[in-house]
């Protein structure tokens, strides 16, 4: 028989569900109190690591309306009126110690942020970042409609017409009924676990005062055991300072909020045979048996409940248990998005630093981003989920904020983080008995559509492609299960309807890098075999474990082969176990040919490099779009090998490990033998400045100190120019080189934007390097300082450097002649166009002096009078080494070149040059000169430049009549003829 305070609640009909029991004994073991010693398990894990992707917050205003109903509630209850002492108790507990004790608890833990969130800027509070999502009420007629096929019609996020805010969860309904239970539920990705985690640190900081009490659960961990356990057991279990309040917990006057995370983990059988009735709190029964009467109503009748699940799991409750059902649809307007970054990367101190200069870069990053946002891109759509969010920002901070040399983090790195901060724990369908890992299933199928599409380079898919990969192997009821479980709760995480126009009708992935990350993750799995392959390995597996059991080895085979096939294999059975091993081995070759293949690929040559790419697809592309009819640029791929070699890291190979994906230490150790001489002879190439920089990057992310160090000793040369040198490509770069001590030919660095902080990371890799390119960037004084140090080092053995169109100046130029002075190695330093001046030029003639091993000197194009030429050549003549000094272009008077053209005459062996004649002919260095003025007219002033060229056009005219050889006439008439040449395309601006 029932008491009638214990019956449940009327509501609506629902579906049953069968399930195993579940008990709890080891629950007692897994799920301590917050207030236990540092370092146990918290009483409440969210089943992931709980991140900002979708910091979802609840208004400042608490849930009133539901408090006034409690007590019009309390009063009609049928339960037995209270003695005055146990009312005072009720009144008290609000404000008890316990209670207090119990919100310290709960706000010490779930305050605690992942480590993937402080390793991209200090630690945000839920107070501070967090965006409302869109939650929409639902019902149950539109949670059982049959799923949709595998088409755009329906994928996209549904208009919110009944939106409904978070303070309004436990309002009364259509019906005017209270509504005790809540069932929360939305896609992978939307932040039902950052909700439930913001809801506790509300009412932790008196913000949800319309309960008194909040007892969270984690329903993954509730699922480990099935050992029999009390409610109140359980809860002193786990939150002990609770124990003198537990007692009041069947209470009407005690207002209770139950929160059970995660409930697609648990397995609830609602039948009456399956799960008996227990309205007792001291009864022990399996913890499923706990929530299924909780959601009854038949344990704690007054308590709310509020339920998280994913959609594939909502009817596994019947109805009539459910008040309302609200469906989480994440950030669906871009404004929200918008906000989220703003507030994500507007936060002070986000890059490390204070400065007004990051502050600046932070904002343009905003601006940028909501720019792109507004053009309704691809972003948009993927942004839609709250954890795309998150990634966005984590991996904008990676590309600006990253300043530590070796970067604490990798691209690779951070994709996987991100798939265990969403997929950590969790398999596909807590019912089916294989227990599949949901990446592992995604890795699977996903990752296959992800290959097809990067080796056949294509981003769009259509119906067929899906239906390809996901169906083609459907042969049991398990599999058909497991695929609507994937469609339903994971389909959108990884795939969106495209949003260019003429592709509304297929896929793409949710960010292109998404696609080539899971494609490099279904080759390094091993998914990518060959029939052969894929028996050897298994019959491999098996014979070394049970030596040669012919029945089992041929029912391993007859999985993937047909009956017919078997009898030719009996033939093979007497070569094991060596046969087949060598098959599985081909394996490892397989993964190492791709991945060179893939790195060296020449179609995609002079292409921006990937870590521009990336930064591309987020903030897009500055200028204007691509007209609708004009055709694309080709798709490229250069990430896919990366992630390849990233992915065998043994850092990510540990965070697979716990995504359900196993890599070997032996696997990866065979691929890197494998890959390691077709990378190394490769490597020796030419190659395109950005594929260079690709080459580094996927040296970095594999985290292979051994391998990277044979690679890199045979670099002599590194080309890098034009590329923009960011704080994390310096850092890259600083970390690659630093696996060897080699001395390095020659490092070209020009026009690649570096400052002082590029110097710095860098300074350890240029000591090492003879010619050194430093010339268009932005190096002013301050650079000049380290630059000063770097050639004062006792291991320098820079020799030539050159530092032309730089902002030197006259203070830049007393740092360099402080380093010329005492530098033991530097022969040719050039420092044409540096706006030196003639204070900059006659600080280098005092410390010329001092040096002993210069060689050249160029100081043309810097505003060079007279007097400061004169003196520079006059104590070049007396320089036991220099031989060359570059003069032209500068502002040299009639008389100066006069007396110039006197100590050419006396020179003693120093080359000056100044003009393109030598008295009455033409100078040897013609041509190099001519050649200087055409490579930087582009960074030049070219009224300046064209002023230049009239007075050397005239000092030629003039040369030429004073000389009565034919000879040498037609020699200056040729040179006159390519200066008249580059004056006439300068004025018509095609130069």
């Amino acid at each position: 028989m029932q008491c009638p305070r214990c019956l449940p609640q009327a509501g609506t009909s629902w579906s049953r569900i069968q399930g195993p029991k579940l008990g709890g004994r080891e629950i007692m073991r897994m799920l301590l109190s917050p207030s236990s010693a540092p370092g146990a398990r918290s009483s409440f894990i969210l089943g992931k690591m709980l991140h900002p992707a979708g910091r979802l917050c609840s208004k400042t205003s608490p849930l009133r309306s539901f408090a006034r109903y409690q007590g019009g509630f309390r009063e009609s209850a049928s339960q037995p009126s209270s003695t005055r002492p146990g009312q005072m108790a009720l009144r008290n507990v609000a404000s008890s110690d316990a209670i207090q004790k119990h919100r310290k608890s709960l706000s010490d833990w779930f305050s605690h942020q992942p480590n993937e969130e402080r390793q991209f800027g200090p630690s945000f509070s839920l107070d501070t970042i967090h965006v409302d999502p869109v939650i929409r009420e639902s019902s149950l007629e539109e949670i059982l409609k049959p799923s949709p096929d595998l088409t755009i019609l329906n994928q996209l996020q549904s208009p919110c017409s009944r939106t409904i805010g978070l303070q309004n969860l436990f309002d009364v309904d259509a019906c005017r009924q209270q509504v005790k239970n809540v069932v929360l539920y939305g896609t992978v990705g939307t932040g039902k676990s950052t909700l439930i985690k913001k809801m506790v640190v509300d009412w932790c900081h008196g913000r949800l005062p319309r309960f008194e009490l909040v007892i969270p659960f984690s329903c993954e961990d509730l699922s480990q055991s099935n050992v029999p356990v009390s409610l109140r057991r359980l809860i002193t279990k786990k939150y002990l300072h609770l124990k003198e309040v537990v007692p009041l917990l069947g209470s009407a006057n005690l207002k209770v909020l139950v929160i059970l995370n995660g409930m697609e983990q648990l397995n609830l059988d609602f039948r009456l045979s399956g799960t008996e009735l227990c309205c007792d709190p001291n009864e022990a029964v399996p913890p499923s048996a706990i929530v299924v009467n909780l959601l009854r109503k038949y344990l704690l009748p007054e308590a709310s409940i509020i339920v998280t699940t994913r959609p594939s799991a909502v009817r596994r409750i019947p109805s009539k248990y459910v008040g309302r059902y609200a469906e989480i649809c994440g950030f669906s307007n871009t404004n929200l998005q918008k906000q989220y970054f703003q507030m994500r990367l507007s936060q002070p101190g986000c890059d490390g630093s204070g400065s007004s200069s990051n502050s600046d870069e932070r904002d343009n990053l905003v601006e940028m981003l909501s720019r792109n946002l507004e053009r309704h891109n691809q972003i948009a759509a993927a942004c839609f989920l709250p954890s795309y969010c998150w990634l966005v920002c984590t991996t904008l901070h990676f590309l600006y904020f990253t300043k530590s040399v070796p970067p604490s983090q990798t691209l690779t790195g951070i994709y996987t983080s991100f798939l265990r901060l969403n997929f950590s724990g969790e398999i596909l369908d807590s019912t089916d008995s294989t227990n599949v890992s949901m990446m592992k299933y995604v890795a699977k199928t996903v990752g296959k559509l992800a290959h097809e599409g990067v080796m056949s380079r294509r981003t769009c898919f259509s119906d067929e492609d899906l239906q390809k990969c996901f169906e083609v192997e459907m042969k049991t009821e398990g599999e058909l299960n497991l695929l609507n479980v994937f469609r339903t709760d994971v389909f959108r995480f990884f795939l969106t309807p495209c949003v260019q126009p003429g592709k509304e009708h297929t896929f793409v992935f949710t960010i292109p890098a998404m696609q080539e990350y899971l494609a490099a993750l279904y080759v390094v799995l091993g998914e990518k075999k060959t029939l052969a392959q894929r028996v050897g390995k298994e019959v491999s597996e098996v014979i070394g474990k049970i030596s040669e059991d012919v029945t089992l080895v041929l029912s391993i085979v007859s999985k993937v082969l047909p009956l017919r096939i078997l009898p030719l294999l009996f033939g093979l059975l007497k070569m094991f176990p060596r046969f087949f091993n060598r098959l599985s081995g081909k394996d490892r070759d397989t993964i190492a040919h791709t991945m060179a293949v893939e790195m060296f690929k020449e179609e995609d040559y002079f292409n921006d490099d990937v870590l521009d790419q990336i930064n591309s697809s987020i903030l897009g592309v500055e200028g204007p779009l691509h007209h609708p009819e004009e055709a694309p640029d080709d798709e490229v791929f250069e990430l896919f090998p990366i992630f390849m070699g990233g992915l065998l890291s043994r850092r990510n190979r540990a965070l697979l490990e716990q995504l359900g994906c196993s890599i070997k230490n032996l696997a990866a150790f065979e691929i890197a033998n494998a890959m390691k001489k077709t990378m190394i002879r490769n490597s020796r190439k030419w190659l395109p400045p950005s594929e260079l920089m690709d080459y580094l990057v996927f040296l970095h992310e594999f985290q292979n100190e051994r391998f990277t160090a044979e690679a890199i000793r045979s670099l002599r040369a590194i080309n890098l120019s034009s590329i923009k040198m960011t704080p994390l490509k310096c850092s890259i770069l600083a970390s690659v080189m630093g696996t060897t001590s080699h001395e390095v030919e020659e490092l070209n660095l020009s026009s690649c934007h570096l400052d002082v902080s590029s110097l710095r990371t860098l300074f350890p890799v240029l000591l090492r390097c003879q010619k050194l390119h430093l010339q268009l960037n932005s190096l002013g004084p301050e650079a000049c300082r380290e630059i000063r140090d770097l050639l004062l080092h006792n291991k320098c053995v820079v020799s030539t450097l050159r530092l032309s169109d730089n902002p030197v100046t006259e203070q830049g130029a007393k740092y360099l002649a402080e380093a010329i002075a005492g530098n033991r190695s530097l022969t040719h330093l050039s420092l044409l166009h540096t706006s030196l001046g003639n204070q900059g030029v006659e600080v280098i003639t005092q410390h010329l002096a001092q040096n002993q091993h210069l060689k050249e000197l160029d100081v043309g194009y810097n505003s060079v009078t007279d007097e400061a030429a004169l003196g520079l050549v006059e104590v070049a003549k007396r320089h036991a080494t220099l031989k060359e000094v570059h003069l032209y272009f500068n502002d040299i008077s009639e008389e100066g070149k006069r007396a110039l053209h006197a100590l050419r005459r006396d020179r003693d062996g120093v080359q000056v040059l100044v003009f393109l004649t030598v008295g009455t002919d033409v100078s040897d260095y013609w041509a190099f000169i001519l050649s200087v003025v055409q490579k930087n007219l582009p960074n030049w002033d070219r009224e300046r430049v064209q002023q230049h060229l009239s007075l050397l056009l005239q000092d030629l005219e003039c040369s030429r009549r004073q000389t009565g050889n034919p000879w040498k006439k037609a020699k200056f008439l040729r040179v006159e003829n390519e200066v008249k040449k580059m004056l006439v395309k300068i004025q018509q601006g095609t130069l």
